[in-house]
Parts: structure tokens; C-alpha cells; sequence
């Protein structure tokens, strides 16, 4: 079964580009929640995170996989969503 992948980014952010990029490469669908223009939501994810407030962030299943940085170290282990 498929993992529910959310990623949040905003719409400025080049890590989030080529985070979603790569995660397209890998054929995996995501749900992307822009928080460009949000600041409660920006809130609400930096809560999320633990304190990251940096975008993207991206969850698998609800859990945390990180940014951009992260989400390539996650599939260079030889996961995979």
C-alpha cells in the first residue's frame, strides 16, 4: 500500500521544486501544501516539526522525513516511499 506523502512548501522556495521533482522521478504522489501565504499554518508546521521552520518539509505517513536535504539522504539509504 502506498504511503500518504505531504509535502509543504511555499512557492518561492528552489529546495521545494527540486524536492518535488524528486519525489515525481521516484513516481511517488504527494499531496503539496503551500504555506506561502498562511501564517497559522507556517505556525502549526513548525510545531509539527519540532522547530524546523524551513520549507519543504515533507511527511510520509505522518511522519517526518525532513526537507529537501533529508528526503535525499532518505532514498541514498535505500528507502523508498
Amino acid at each position: 500500500m502506498a504511503k500518504k506523502v505531504e509535502v509543504y512548501t511555499t512557492a518561492y522556495c528552489p529546495y521545494c521544486h527540486a524536492a518535488k521533482n524528486l519525489l515525481k522521478s521516484k513516481k511517488v504522489t504527494f499531496q503539496e501544501i503551500d504555506v506561502s501565504d498562511d501564517a497559522d499554518l507556517r505556525k502549526k508546521l513548525t510545531q509539527m516539526t519540532g522547530g524546523r521552520e524551513t520549507v519543504p518539509q515533507i511527511f510520509a505517513d505522518g511522519k517526518l522525513i525532513g526537507g529537501y536535504d533529508d528526503l535525499v539522504a532518505f532514498y541514498q539509504s535505500g528507502k523508498t516511499l
